[in-house]
């Protein structure tokens, strides 16, 4: 089967995670969940998720290179992510990046988070959520525990600032950095 036939289409890649940003704007708003960013100012929001899109990202790059199992596990699946990315155009991956971040983090942050909150503790709604994350993005035990441990650090940051604005900026912008480093700099990640 050649590559081309096993390419997801844009279409359908940027309809996917433009249905998850529809889900989770639903569910916070049938919620009654404030607003994007209660607890920062707008300006604040998007410096700090800024500046953690980049620790993730450095963090992520020294896992992917540090000899062991994580680099050996994560090797396969950074290069399935290449692939990904050399598949799709630039605005398209810069789309799929904000839809991504703007959706996953309404509706694993804002809505199952929240819904979880009201109904358990604070940290058994992070940790239910951050589990449920890890496991929509399962492609290995490992990346499952890299996901659930991003979705424990997003949903730390959502419940401290009370900002969904600063979780979507700092899923997004990742996504953006991750993905243009795959096609402009495999090596990065440990991909030859």
């Amino acid at each position: 089967m050649s590559r081309q036939a096993n390419r997801i289409s844009t279409v359908a890649a940027l309809g996917f995670q433009g249905a998850i940003a529809l889900i989770g704007w639903l569910a916070v708003w049938l919620m009654g969940i404030g607003s994007l960013s209660a607890g920062l100012g707008w300006a604040s929001a998007v410096a700090w998720g800024i500046g953690g899109s980049l620790a993730t990202y450095v963090l992520l790059s020294a896992l992917a290179r540090a000899p062991g199992r994580i680099r050996d596990s994560l090797s396969g699946h950074m290069r399935q992510l290449q692939t990904f990315a050399n598949d799709y155009s630039w605005p398209v991956l810069a789309g799929l990046s904000v839809l991504a971040g703007v959706g996953e983090e309404l509706l694993f942050r804002g809505a199952v988070q929240g819904w979880l909150a009201w109904h358990l503790n604070d940290a058994v709604a992070i940790v239910l959520a951050s589990m449920l994350f890890g496991l929509v993005h399962y492609l290995s035990f490992t990346y499952f525990v890299m996901a659930t441990g991003l979705g424990l650090v997003l949903g730390v940051t959502y419940w401290l600032t009370d900002s969904l604005l600063l979780v979507m900026v700092w899923h997004g912008v990742y996504d953006m950095i991750a993905l243009y480093s795959l096609r402009r700099h495999p090596h990065w990640f440990g991909v030859q």
